[in-house]
């Protein structure tokens, strides 16, 4: 099980992380541990990947890749400290409007933070891994 934190400033712009292993753009998030909770485990990633400390708002969607097996759940989170830090896992930040969402972030993580800027039910989808199917 995977955690993603879709985090959105005052200005309605999502923060990307640049991966460092393949320069993806995606949001920063990652594997849940065994022993802890998903809201824990969704800080844990966020402040690893970023320095920021942050607060989930809503569940905004849940995803499965179906080529490796893996859920992913995805939440609109807000800032509530720290600083963005570098380190081994993320090579560049970068503060994105929806346009620039889909032009950075392959189809099936760009529809991931696409849908946590909407209200509403969260979206169920599935994906190659690249593609939606």
């Amino acid at each position: 099980m995977s955690v993603a934190g879709v985090i959105v400033d005052d200005r309605g712009r999502v923060l990307l992380t640049q991966r460092a292993d393949n320069g993806q753009w995606q949001a920063p998030g990652g594997v849940l541990e065994i022993s802890e909770g998903i809201t824990e485990g969704l800080r844990r990633e966020v402040l690893e990947e970023t320095g920021l400390t942050v607060e989930p708002v809503a569940l905004t969607g849940v995803y499965k890749n179906m080529a490796r097996g893996i859920i992913a759940l995805v939440f609109r989170c807000k800032a509530t400290g720290g600083s963005l830090t570098l380190n081994d896992e993320v090579r560049d930040f970068h503060w994105a409007t929806p346009d620039e969402v889909s032009e950075m972030v392959t189809e099936a993580f760009a529809v991931r933070v696409l849908d946590a800027l909407h209200d509403g039910t969260p979206a169920i989808r599935e994906h190659d891994g690249t593609h939606l199917v």
